[in-house]
């Protein structure tokens, strides 16, 4: 029996099919430093369903033996440096906190971009995804400095091109209830929260370019965000009018590719 949560989304994608237009989503994970189960559940989805993932990974804290597991189809990205909170005093949580100067925040971004190259190698995409999703306005003119090309945080961006050198591809659905015991949000919020960006992007209401962007945290998943995450790679994959898109195609060259 399809739930009413699944009927929506199915629903949605269906209005878009008519439209002729594809829905456009790509996949995005946190927090991968080292080989560990979970990661290693991943990795292994992935592979048995064939969806491209991006992996963002803590430079500092990573180990080359995580590197060893990759198989095809996953793609590396900058998870901020060392994803230690430097919130000052009223800030939420951030490792790049408006009390840091620019030049050191810079000068640590810099390093962990090579080493995360070293590590990962051709894998390494540069992209920025800063852990809590939250980086001061001031550094993004500075960002290319720092050898990145690409940023990635949460919501709806305001610009393909936010600042000269920068493609910036956000993520939408954050299938992690963080406030609500850190496990899978449900069915109904994460098909939710797509259903509205798809439908905000058809109506214009945000950017209709930006693919639809989804976010998981493996450490984090309990049986029922496998669960679903199974279902949904697997009923969209190669469902008409539907493209799962890798993140070198996305963060290229400073646009985003259609």
């Amino acid at each position: 029996m399809v739930s009413e949560a699944w009927r929506k989304f199915d629903d949605e994608i269906a209005r878009w099919r008519d439209a002729g237009r594809p829905v456009e989503f790509w996949w995005r994970d946190d927090d991968a430093v080292r080989p560990a189960p979970e990661l290693a559940r991943l990795l292994e989805l992935a592979a048995q369903t064939g969806v491209p993932l991006a992996l963002a990974v803590v430079p500092d804290a990573a180990v080359p033996d995580l590197f060893a597991e990759l198989g095809g189809g996953v793609s590396v990205l900058q998870h901020g440096v060392d994803h230690r909170n430097r919130a000052t005093a009223g800030e939420k949580k951030t490792e790049f906190s408006s009390g840091e100067p620019a030049e050191a925040a810079l000068a640590r971004l810099a390093a962990g971009r090579s080493r995360l190259e070293s590590l990962a190698g051709a894998r390494s995409i540069p992209v920025l995804a800063p852990p809590w999703n939250r980086l001061p306005a001031l550094l993004l003119p500075w960002l290319a400095a720092a050898g990145l090309r690409g940023l990635s945080t949460y919501g709806a961006r305001a610009a393909p091109v936010p600042v000269p050198g920068i493609t910036q591809v956000n993520t939408h659905v954050d299938i992690i209830a963080w406030r609500d015991g850190r496990g899978f949000v449900g069915e109904d919020e994460a098909l939710g929260l797509a259903v509205r960006h798809l439908a905000a992007r058809r109506a214009g209401a945000v950017e209709f370019a930006e693919p639809t962007g989804w976010l998981t945290h493996h450490a984090c998943h309990d049986e029922a965000a496998w669960k679903f995450l199974r279902r949904l790679f697997e009923s969209t994959l190669h469902a008409p009018g539907i493209l799962w898109r890798r993140a070198e195609d996305l963060f290229g060259d400073g646009r985003v590719r259609g």
